[in-house]
């Protein structure tokens, strides 16, 4: 299923787009745009989809979404059925951050989090409802008072500790910028060009960049946030992922190519990820069609 390309049209006089969207539901437009995209739902219940994750939203619901990853919203019914579904959308792009946020030292942390959304975040309760009176005084402001208000939530966002990257590495999957750790792109690099290689192991990688394998794990651990091995499990569940939805092929066949040689293991590992098999995770995609 290839994502429809969107264009994001700004307002003369601003920088950046707010849209209040109410419809009577919200139809499955599977897309994408380079801008980024926060989200803000109510009064609605439904699916929420983001590169290769799925998963149900309701009232309250937050999310933000990075440059060019495939996503959309697919109401199932509204909270008050005499009121429409409604999303505070709010889009910026990557010449916004680069001038606007980049060079404050005071938003390195916001950049951090704004550099984290190209797989999609998912942030917790407890942010969202705080973010939820912010983003509606939005609606009301003029578009200066508007800028300063996204920049102020944002900022607030990101000191939510417990926001989740949603989407595999493989479906968001970029290069590393300069500012990061020079030592961790060759490894990054590696793993996305072997991570299908049956003989990949810790041991394997930690020869290749010239590493000790404590080095490996603790440069990696604090880059990805995670251990190699669960890092190589989610390139493969990402890139199964990415086959699942836009290809026919026999699940046994993609689950090869993503590096399963074992298809009991495939499907184990697929729905402790996912939460649904690989055929029903096809077939919610399919559906849409």
């Amino acid at each position: 299923m290839k994502p429809i390309f969107e264009k994001v049209t700004v307002p003369a006089g601003a920088s950046w787009t707010l849209f209040h969207r109410r419809l009577p539901s919200f139809p499955f437009e599977w897309h994408y745009h380079p801008e980024y995209e926060l989200t803000f739902t109510l009064n609605s219940f439904g699916q929420r989809y983001i590169g290769d994750h799925i998963a149900p939203y309701r009232d309250g619901d937050l999310a933000l979404v990075g440059p060019n990853l495939p996503h959309t919203w697919q109401s199932a019914r509204p909270i008050d059925p005499a009121k429409p579904h409604t999303a505070v959308v709010m889009w910026f792009n990557q010449g916004w951050v680069e001038q606007v946020l980049r060079p404050l030292p005071e938003f390195r942390a916001t950049c951090r989090m704004l550099d984290a959304s190209t797989r999609g975040l998912g942030f917790s309760h407890k942010s969202a409802a705080e973010a939820r009176s912010r983003i509606l005084a939005l609606l009301a402001r003029d578009q200066t008072a508007q800028v300063i208000g996204l920049i102020d939530l944002l900022a607030m966002l990101a000191r939510d500790a417990d926001f989740m990257p949603l989407s595999s590495p493989a479906v968001a999957a970029k290069a590393v910028s300069e500012s990061e750790d020079e030592r961790i792109a060759p490894v990054l690099a590696y793993l996305h060009e072997n991570y299908a290689d049956p003989a990949l192991s810790v041991a394997t990688l930690a020869r290749r960049v010239h590493m000790s394998l404590s080095t490996l794990h603790r440069l990696f651990h604090r880059h990805a946030h995670m251990s190699v091995t669960d890092y190589v499990v989610q390139l493969r569940i990402g890139r199964a992922s990415a086959l699942l939805i836009g290809s026919d092929r026999p699940i046994a066949h993609i689950a090869d190519e993503a590096g399963y040689h074992n298809l009991a293991n495939f499907h184990r590992q697929f729905k402790a990820m996912k939460g649904v098999t690989p055929r029903a995770f096809r077939r919610a995609y399919r559906e849409k069609r």
